[in-house]
């Protein structure tokens, strides 16, 4: 058995693969009625290219979709958290998926400046590794990797030191190896992803109109994605901006919530959000 993983960093990076799970996602969606060809709606990193676009579309309409439609996770994001999109003061979003980090200003319905960083919770995990590697000569795989950084995982030192033991392989004789790791050591290794999103924010900010900077630092900037479920993460960033930072209610599922309220008021988001292509 091949495991694939067709998207890498937000996009496609295998197109057959990723074509046939969408298309396996359709047919649990269509539940029989193979005449019935939906719409589909895909979020896409604020800074995806043209060429990766047009990809996504391509793929969701060779695996049967009717209309093919993309809009920016920032603004999915922003939506499924419950942030007044169209209000004419400004929100920042950011949201820590698993391949990118999105930073979004957004007024108006429309994004006022932007940032996307392709560093997010793989990259976390795949850092966790290295230093693992580097500090104890132990190799280990991504879910354990993921594992330590939920299990004990923090943006900032914890109040109250964590510890787990970890099974790897040993790079010296090869052989099974187990170590244990604290939460002070983890945050030290995942401290360079960190500072990568930290300055994605500093330069939305640098580039954000004063008035619309002000209304952000009186209600601070949301956060949303997997990764804003990191221990201190709010307090790693309110830290580090003097701005306060919240996470939203379900963090990991806002783009997907907001990707669903687009698809049930689709005609009233067709022009404002959404790029389509037959």
């Amino acid at each position: 058995i091949i495991a694939y993983r067709p998207l890498k960093e937000g996009v496609i990076a295998d197109f057959r693969v990723t074509e046939a799970m969408i298309r396996y996602f359709l047919k649990k969606a269509q539940r029989g009625f193979s005449f019935f060809r939906p719409e589909v709606l895909v979020g896409i990193p604020a800074g995806a290219t043209s060429t990766e676009r047009r990809a996504v579309i391509e793929a969701t309409l060779k695996a049967g979709a009717k209309e093919s439609y993309v809009a920016k996770e920032p603004i999915l994001s922003a939506i499924g958290a419950g942030i007044p999109i169209n209000s004419s003061t400004g929100n920042m979003i950011v949201d820590i998926g698993g391949g990118t980090s999105e930073v979004a200003v957004i007024s108006l319905g429309g994004i006022v400046t932007s940032s996307s960083v392709r560093v997010g919770g793989d990259k976390v995990d795949r850092a966790i590794e290295g230093y693992i590697k580097e500090k104890y000569d132990l190799a280990i795989g991504d879910q354990t990797a993921e594992r330590i950084k939920i299990e004990i995982g923090g943006a900032l030192p914890l109040e109250e030191e964590k510890k787990t033991k970890i099974k790897g392989r040993g790079l010296l004789l090869g052989l099974p190896k187990t170590i244990e790791v604290s939460s002070t050591e983890i945050c030290e290794a995942i401290q360079g992803e960190l500072q990568e999103i930290l300055q994605s924010i500093k330069s939305v900010f640098k580039e954000t109109p004063p008035e619309i900077s002000a209304d952000i630092i009186e209600k601070g900037m949301v956060l949303a994605g997997g990764g804003a479920l990191l221990r201190k993460i709010d307090e790693y960033l309110t830290l580090h901006t003097g701005v306060p930072a919240q996470v939203s209610e379900e963090p990991f599922f806002c783009v997907a919530k907001g990707t669903g309220i687009v698809l049930e008021h689709l005609d009233a988001y067709k022009k404002s959000i959404m790029s389509k292509k037959r």
